[in-house]
C-alpha cells in the first residue's frame, strides 16, 4: 500500500482483469516456491516509524503535503491522514555496527523532520495514539491527498455495503464510536520491522515472530488512551483491527477471517500458504492495472498490501531482480524515544533469531489458539500478563522477559553478528523498561493519575521528554513543558 496508484472509478471488468492476473501471478509464485527459487541470502534488516504532525496545542496538524515537500527526501511518505507520515531506513544486512548505524540514521532523519515541521508551524512526535486526537480530527477532510487512500476509503466502504463502521472496545473503560469511512485507521502508529529471510528458513521466522508477538507488544506498549478513554495497554490493536472491518469472500466481516488480525493458524509447510490464502479469501479491495510484466508480482503485492496480518509475509526483490521474502513485524507502537525504538528493534530480532533457529520450533511446542490469546491479552494487560509460554507454563511476561527472553534475545544477537557493546546497550533498555515496569503506555497512565486527564499538558511533556533522547523508563512526571 506504500506505492501511489492510478485511480478514478472501478468498473467490473477491472475486478475481472485483476482476478484473473492475481491467479496468474499467484501460479508464478507457487512455481517459486516449488522450484526453490527465491532468495536464499542471509537476513537483512530493515523497518518502517509511523509518526504524527502536532501543533503549538500538540493537536493533529494536517499539513503533511507541504511538510513532504519541503523534506525532499525519498525516505519520508505520506500515511492516511493529512496529520501522519512515515520514517524509512535502507535496508542493511546485519553486522557488528547495525544497531548503531540505525540510531545514527533515525536520529539525523528525525532531527530534519522536527526543524521542517517548525518551519510550516508543527512539530512531530512518536506515539503509538495521540492523546489529543478527537473523533472529529478523524474526518475525511484529514485524509492524504493521493488516489490510493481515496480508493482505500471508497472500496473498504463498497464491501461493507455502506455499513457504518463501529469502533467497540472494551478495556479500564469503554469507548463506542461510529464512522463512515477508514479514518479510524488514521488514528494508530506504530513500529514495523522488516527482517528478509532466506527460503528454507523462512517458515521457521514467520511462525516465531507470531510466538514472539505477545512479550513483544507488551514490552512495546504506548497507546492506553484513545478520545480521552482509557481502554487497552496497546488500544492500536483493537483500533487498528475494527477500523478496517472487511473480512473474506462473501463480506464475512464477522466471521473467521479478517482482513486485519493476527491469522487463524502457524504456516505449516511454507509462507506460499499466506499468498494462497489472500487469492482464495479474500476479494479485490484495489483492482488497478499494471503495466509490466507477471514476474514482477505487481498484483500479487498490491492485494498483500490489503491485508494486514500482524505478522505479515511480503515478496520483494534483490538488486538482481532474485525474489525474496520479508516478514513485517506490526505489532509495536511507536516509541516514546528514538533509542527506544531501536531497543525494540533489538529484542525482536535477538528473539526471533534465537528462536527460529533453536532445536525445537516453539511453534511445536504452543498451540496457535494459545499463541493468539497471549497477543490479545498481553495488549490488553500488557507486562503483568500471565501467558502460557513454550515450557508449558504460565509467566508473567514482566518475570518471563527479566529471566529468560533478554537472555535468548542475547545470544539471538550474538549470533547475528552484533558489537556486544550494542547488545548491552540496548537490551539494558528493555531490561531497565521491564524492571522498572515503565514502559510508554504505563508513563502515560501514571502522569494522568499525578496530573488529571489533561491529554494536552501530559502530550506536551510527552513530546519534551522524547525530544531529549532519554528511554522512557527513565522519565519523570514533572510537567515542566519547557
Amino acid at each position: 500500500m506504500g506505492e501511489e496508484i492510478k485511480y478514478s472509478r472501478f468498473i467490473k471488468s477491472d475486478y475481472q482483469q485483476f482476478e484473473k492476473r492475481l491467479k496468474l501471478e499467484t501460479e508464478i509464485l507457487a512455481d517459486w516456491f516449488a522450484s526453490k527459487s527465491l532468495s536464499s541470502k542471509p537476513p537483512v534488516a530493515g523497518y518502517e516509524l509511523e509518526a504524527w504532525l502536532i501543533d503549538e496545542n500538540s493537536k493533529p496538524c494536517p499539513q503533511n503535503k507541504i511538510f513532504l515537500e519541503k523534506m525532499q527526501d525519498d525516505m519520508i511518505s505520506p500515511e492516511l491522514a493529512r496529520f501522519n507520515f512515515e520514517l524509512n531506513v535502507e535496508p542493511k544486512t546485519f553486522n557488528s555496527s547495525l544497531l548503531g548505524d540505525f540510531e545514527d540514521h533515525l536520529t539525523r532523519l528525525w532531527h530534519k523532520c522536527q526543524q521542517v515541521s517548525k518551519s510550516i508551524g508543527c512539530d512531530i512526535l512518536g506515539i503509538g495514539i495521540l492523546p489529543t486526537l478527537s473523533d472529529d480530527d478523524l474526518s475525511l477532510e484529514n485524509i492524504s491527498s493521493l488516489d490510493r487512500y481515496r480508493a482505500l476509503n471508497e472500496q473498504v466502504l463498497r464491501e461493507r455495503k455502506g455499513k457504518a463502521i463501529h469502533l467497540n472496545i472494551n478495556g479500564n473503560e469503554h469507548l463506542q464510536v461510529e464512522h463512515r469511512d477508514v479514518m479510524l485507521e488514521a488514528a494508530s502508529t506504530s513500529l514495523q520491522i522488516h527482517l528478509q529471510t532466506p527460503l528454507e528458513k523462512s517458515l521457521r521466522y514467520y511462525n516465531a515472530s507470531m510466538v514472539l508477538s505477545a512479550p513483544l507488544v507488551a514490552v512495546g506498549a504506548n497507546a492506553p488512551y484513545m478520545f480521552n478513554k482509557d481502554l487497552w495497554q496497546e488500544t492500536r490493536i483493537p483500533v487498528f483491527e475494527q477500523s478496517v472491518a472487511v473480512g473474506g469472500i462473501g463480506g464475512a466481516a464477522s466471521g473467521p477471517v479478517h482482513r486485519v488480525g493476527f491469522g487463524n493458524g502457524y504456516a505449516r509447510e511454507s509462507l506460499f500458504e499466506c499468498f494462497r490464502e489472500n487469492l482464495e479469501h479474500f476479494p479485490v479491495l484495489l483492482p488497478v492495472t499494471y503495466d509490466d510484466k507477471p514476474e514482477n508480482l505487481s498484483y500479487l503485492r498490491l492485494h498483500n498490501g490489503t491485508i494486514w496480518r500482524w505478522n505479515r509475509p511480503l515478496i520483494g526483490f534483490d538488486a538482481d531482480g532474485t525474489p525474496h521474502l520479508r516478514i513485517e513485524q506490526r505489532v509495536i507502537s511507536s516509541a516514546p524515544s528514538m533509542v527506544d525504538n531501536i531497543a525494540n528493534i533489538a529484542f525482536y530480532y535477538g528473539l526471533v533469531e534465537y528462536y527460529a533457529n533453536s532445536d525445537i520450533a516453539p511453534e511445536s511446542e504452543l498451540p496457535f489458539a494459545d499463541t493468539k490469546d497471549n497477543f490479545y491479552r498481553a495488549a490488553q494487560v500488557g507486562i503483568s500478563h500471565r501467558l502460557l509460554w513454550t515450557d508449558g507454563k504460565r509467566h508473567s511476561i514482566q518475570q518471563l522477559v527479566l529471566d529468560r527472553l533478554l537472555v535468548e534475545a542475547e545470544q539471538g544477537l550474538y549470533n547475528l553478528g552484533i558489537s556486544e557493546t550494542d547488545i548491552r546497550h540496548y537490551l539494558g533498555i528493555i531490561e531497565a523498561r521491564i524492571s522498572s515496569e515503565q514502559t510508554g503506555s504505563y508513563w502515560q497512565r501514571r502522569f494522568t493519575e499525578l496530573h488529571g486527564r489533561d491529554m494536552q499538558l501530559m502530550t506536551s511533556v510527552y513530546r519534551n521528554n522524547q525530544q531529549s533522547n532519554t528511554p522512557v523508563h527513565n522519565w519523570d512526571f514533572e510537567t515542566t513543558t519547557g
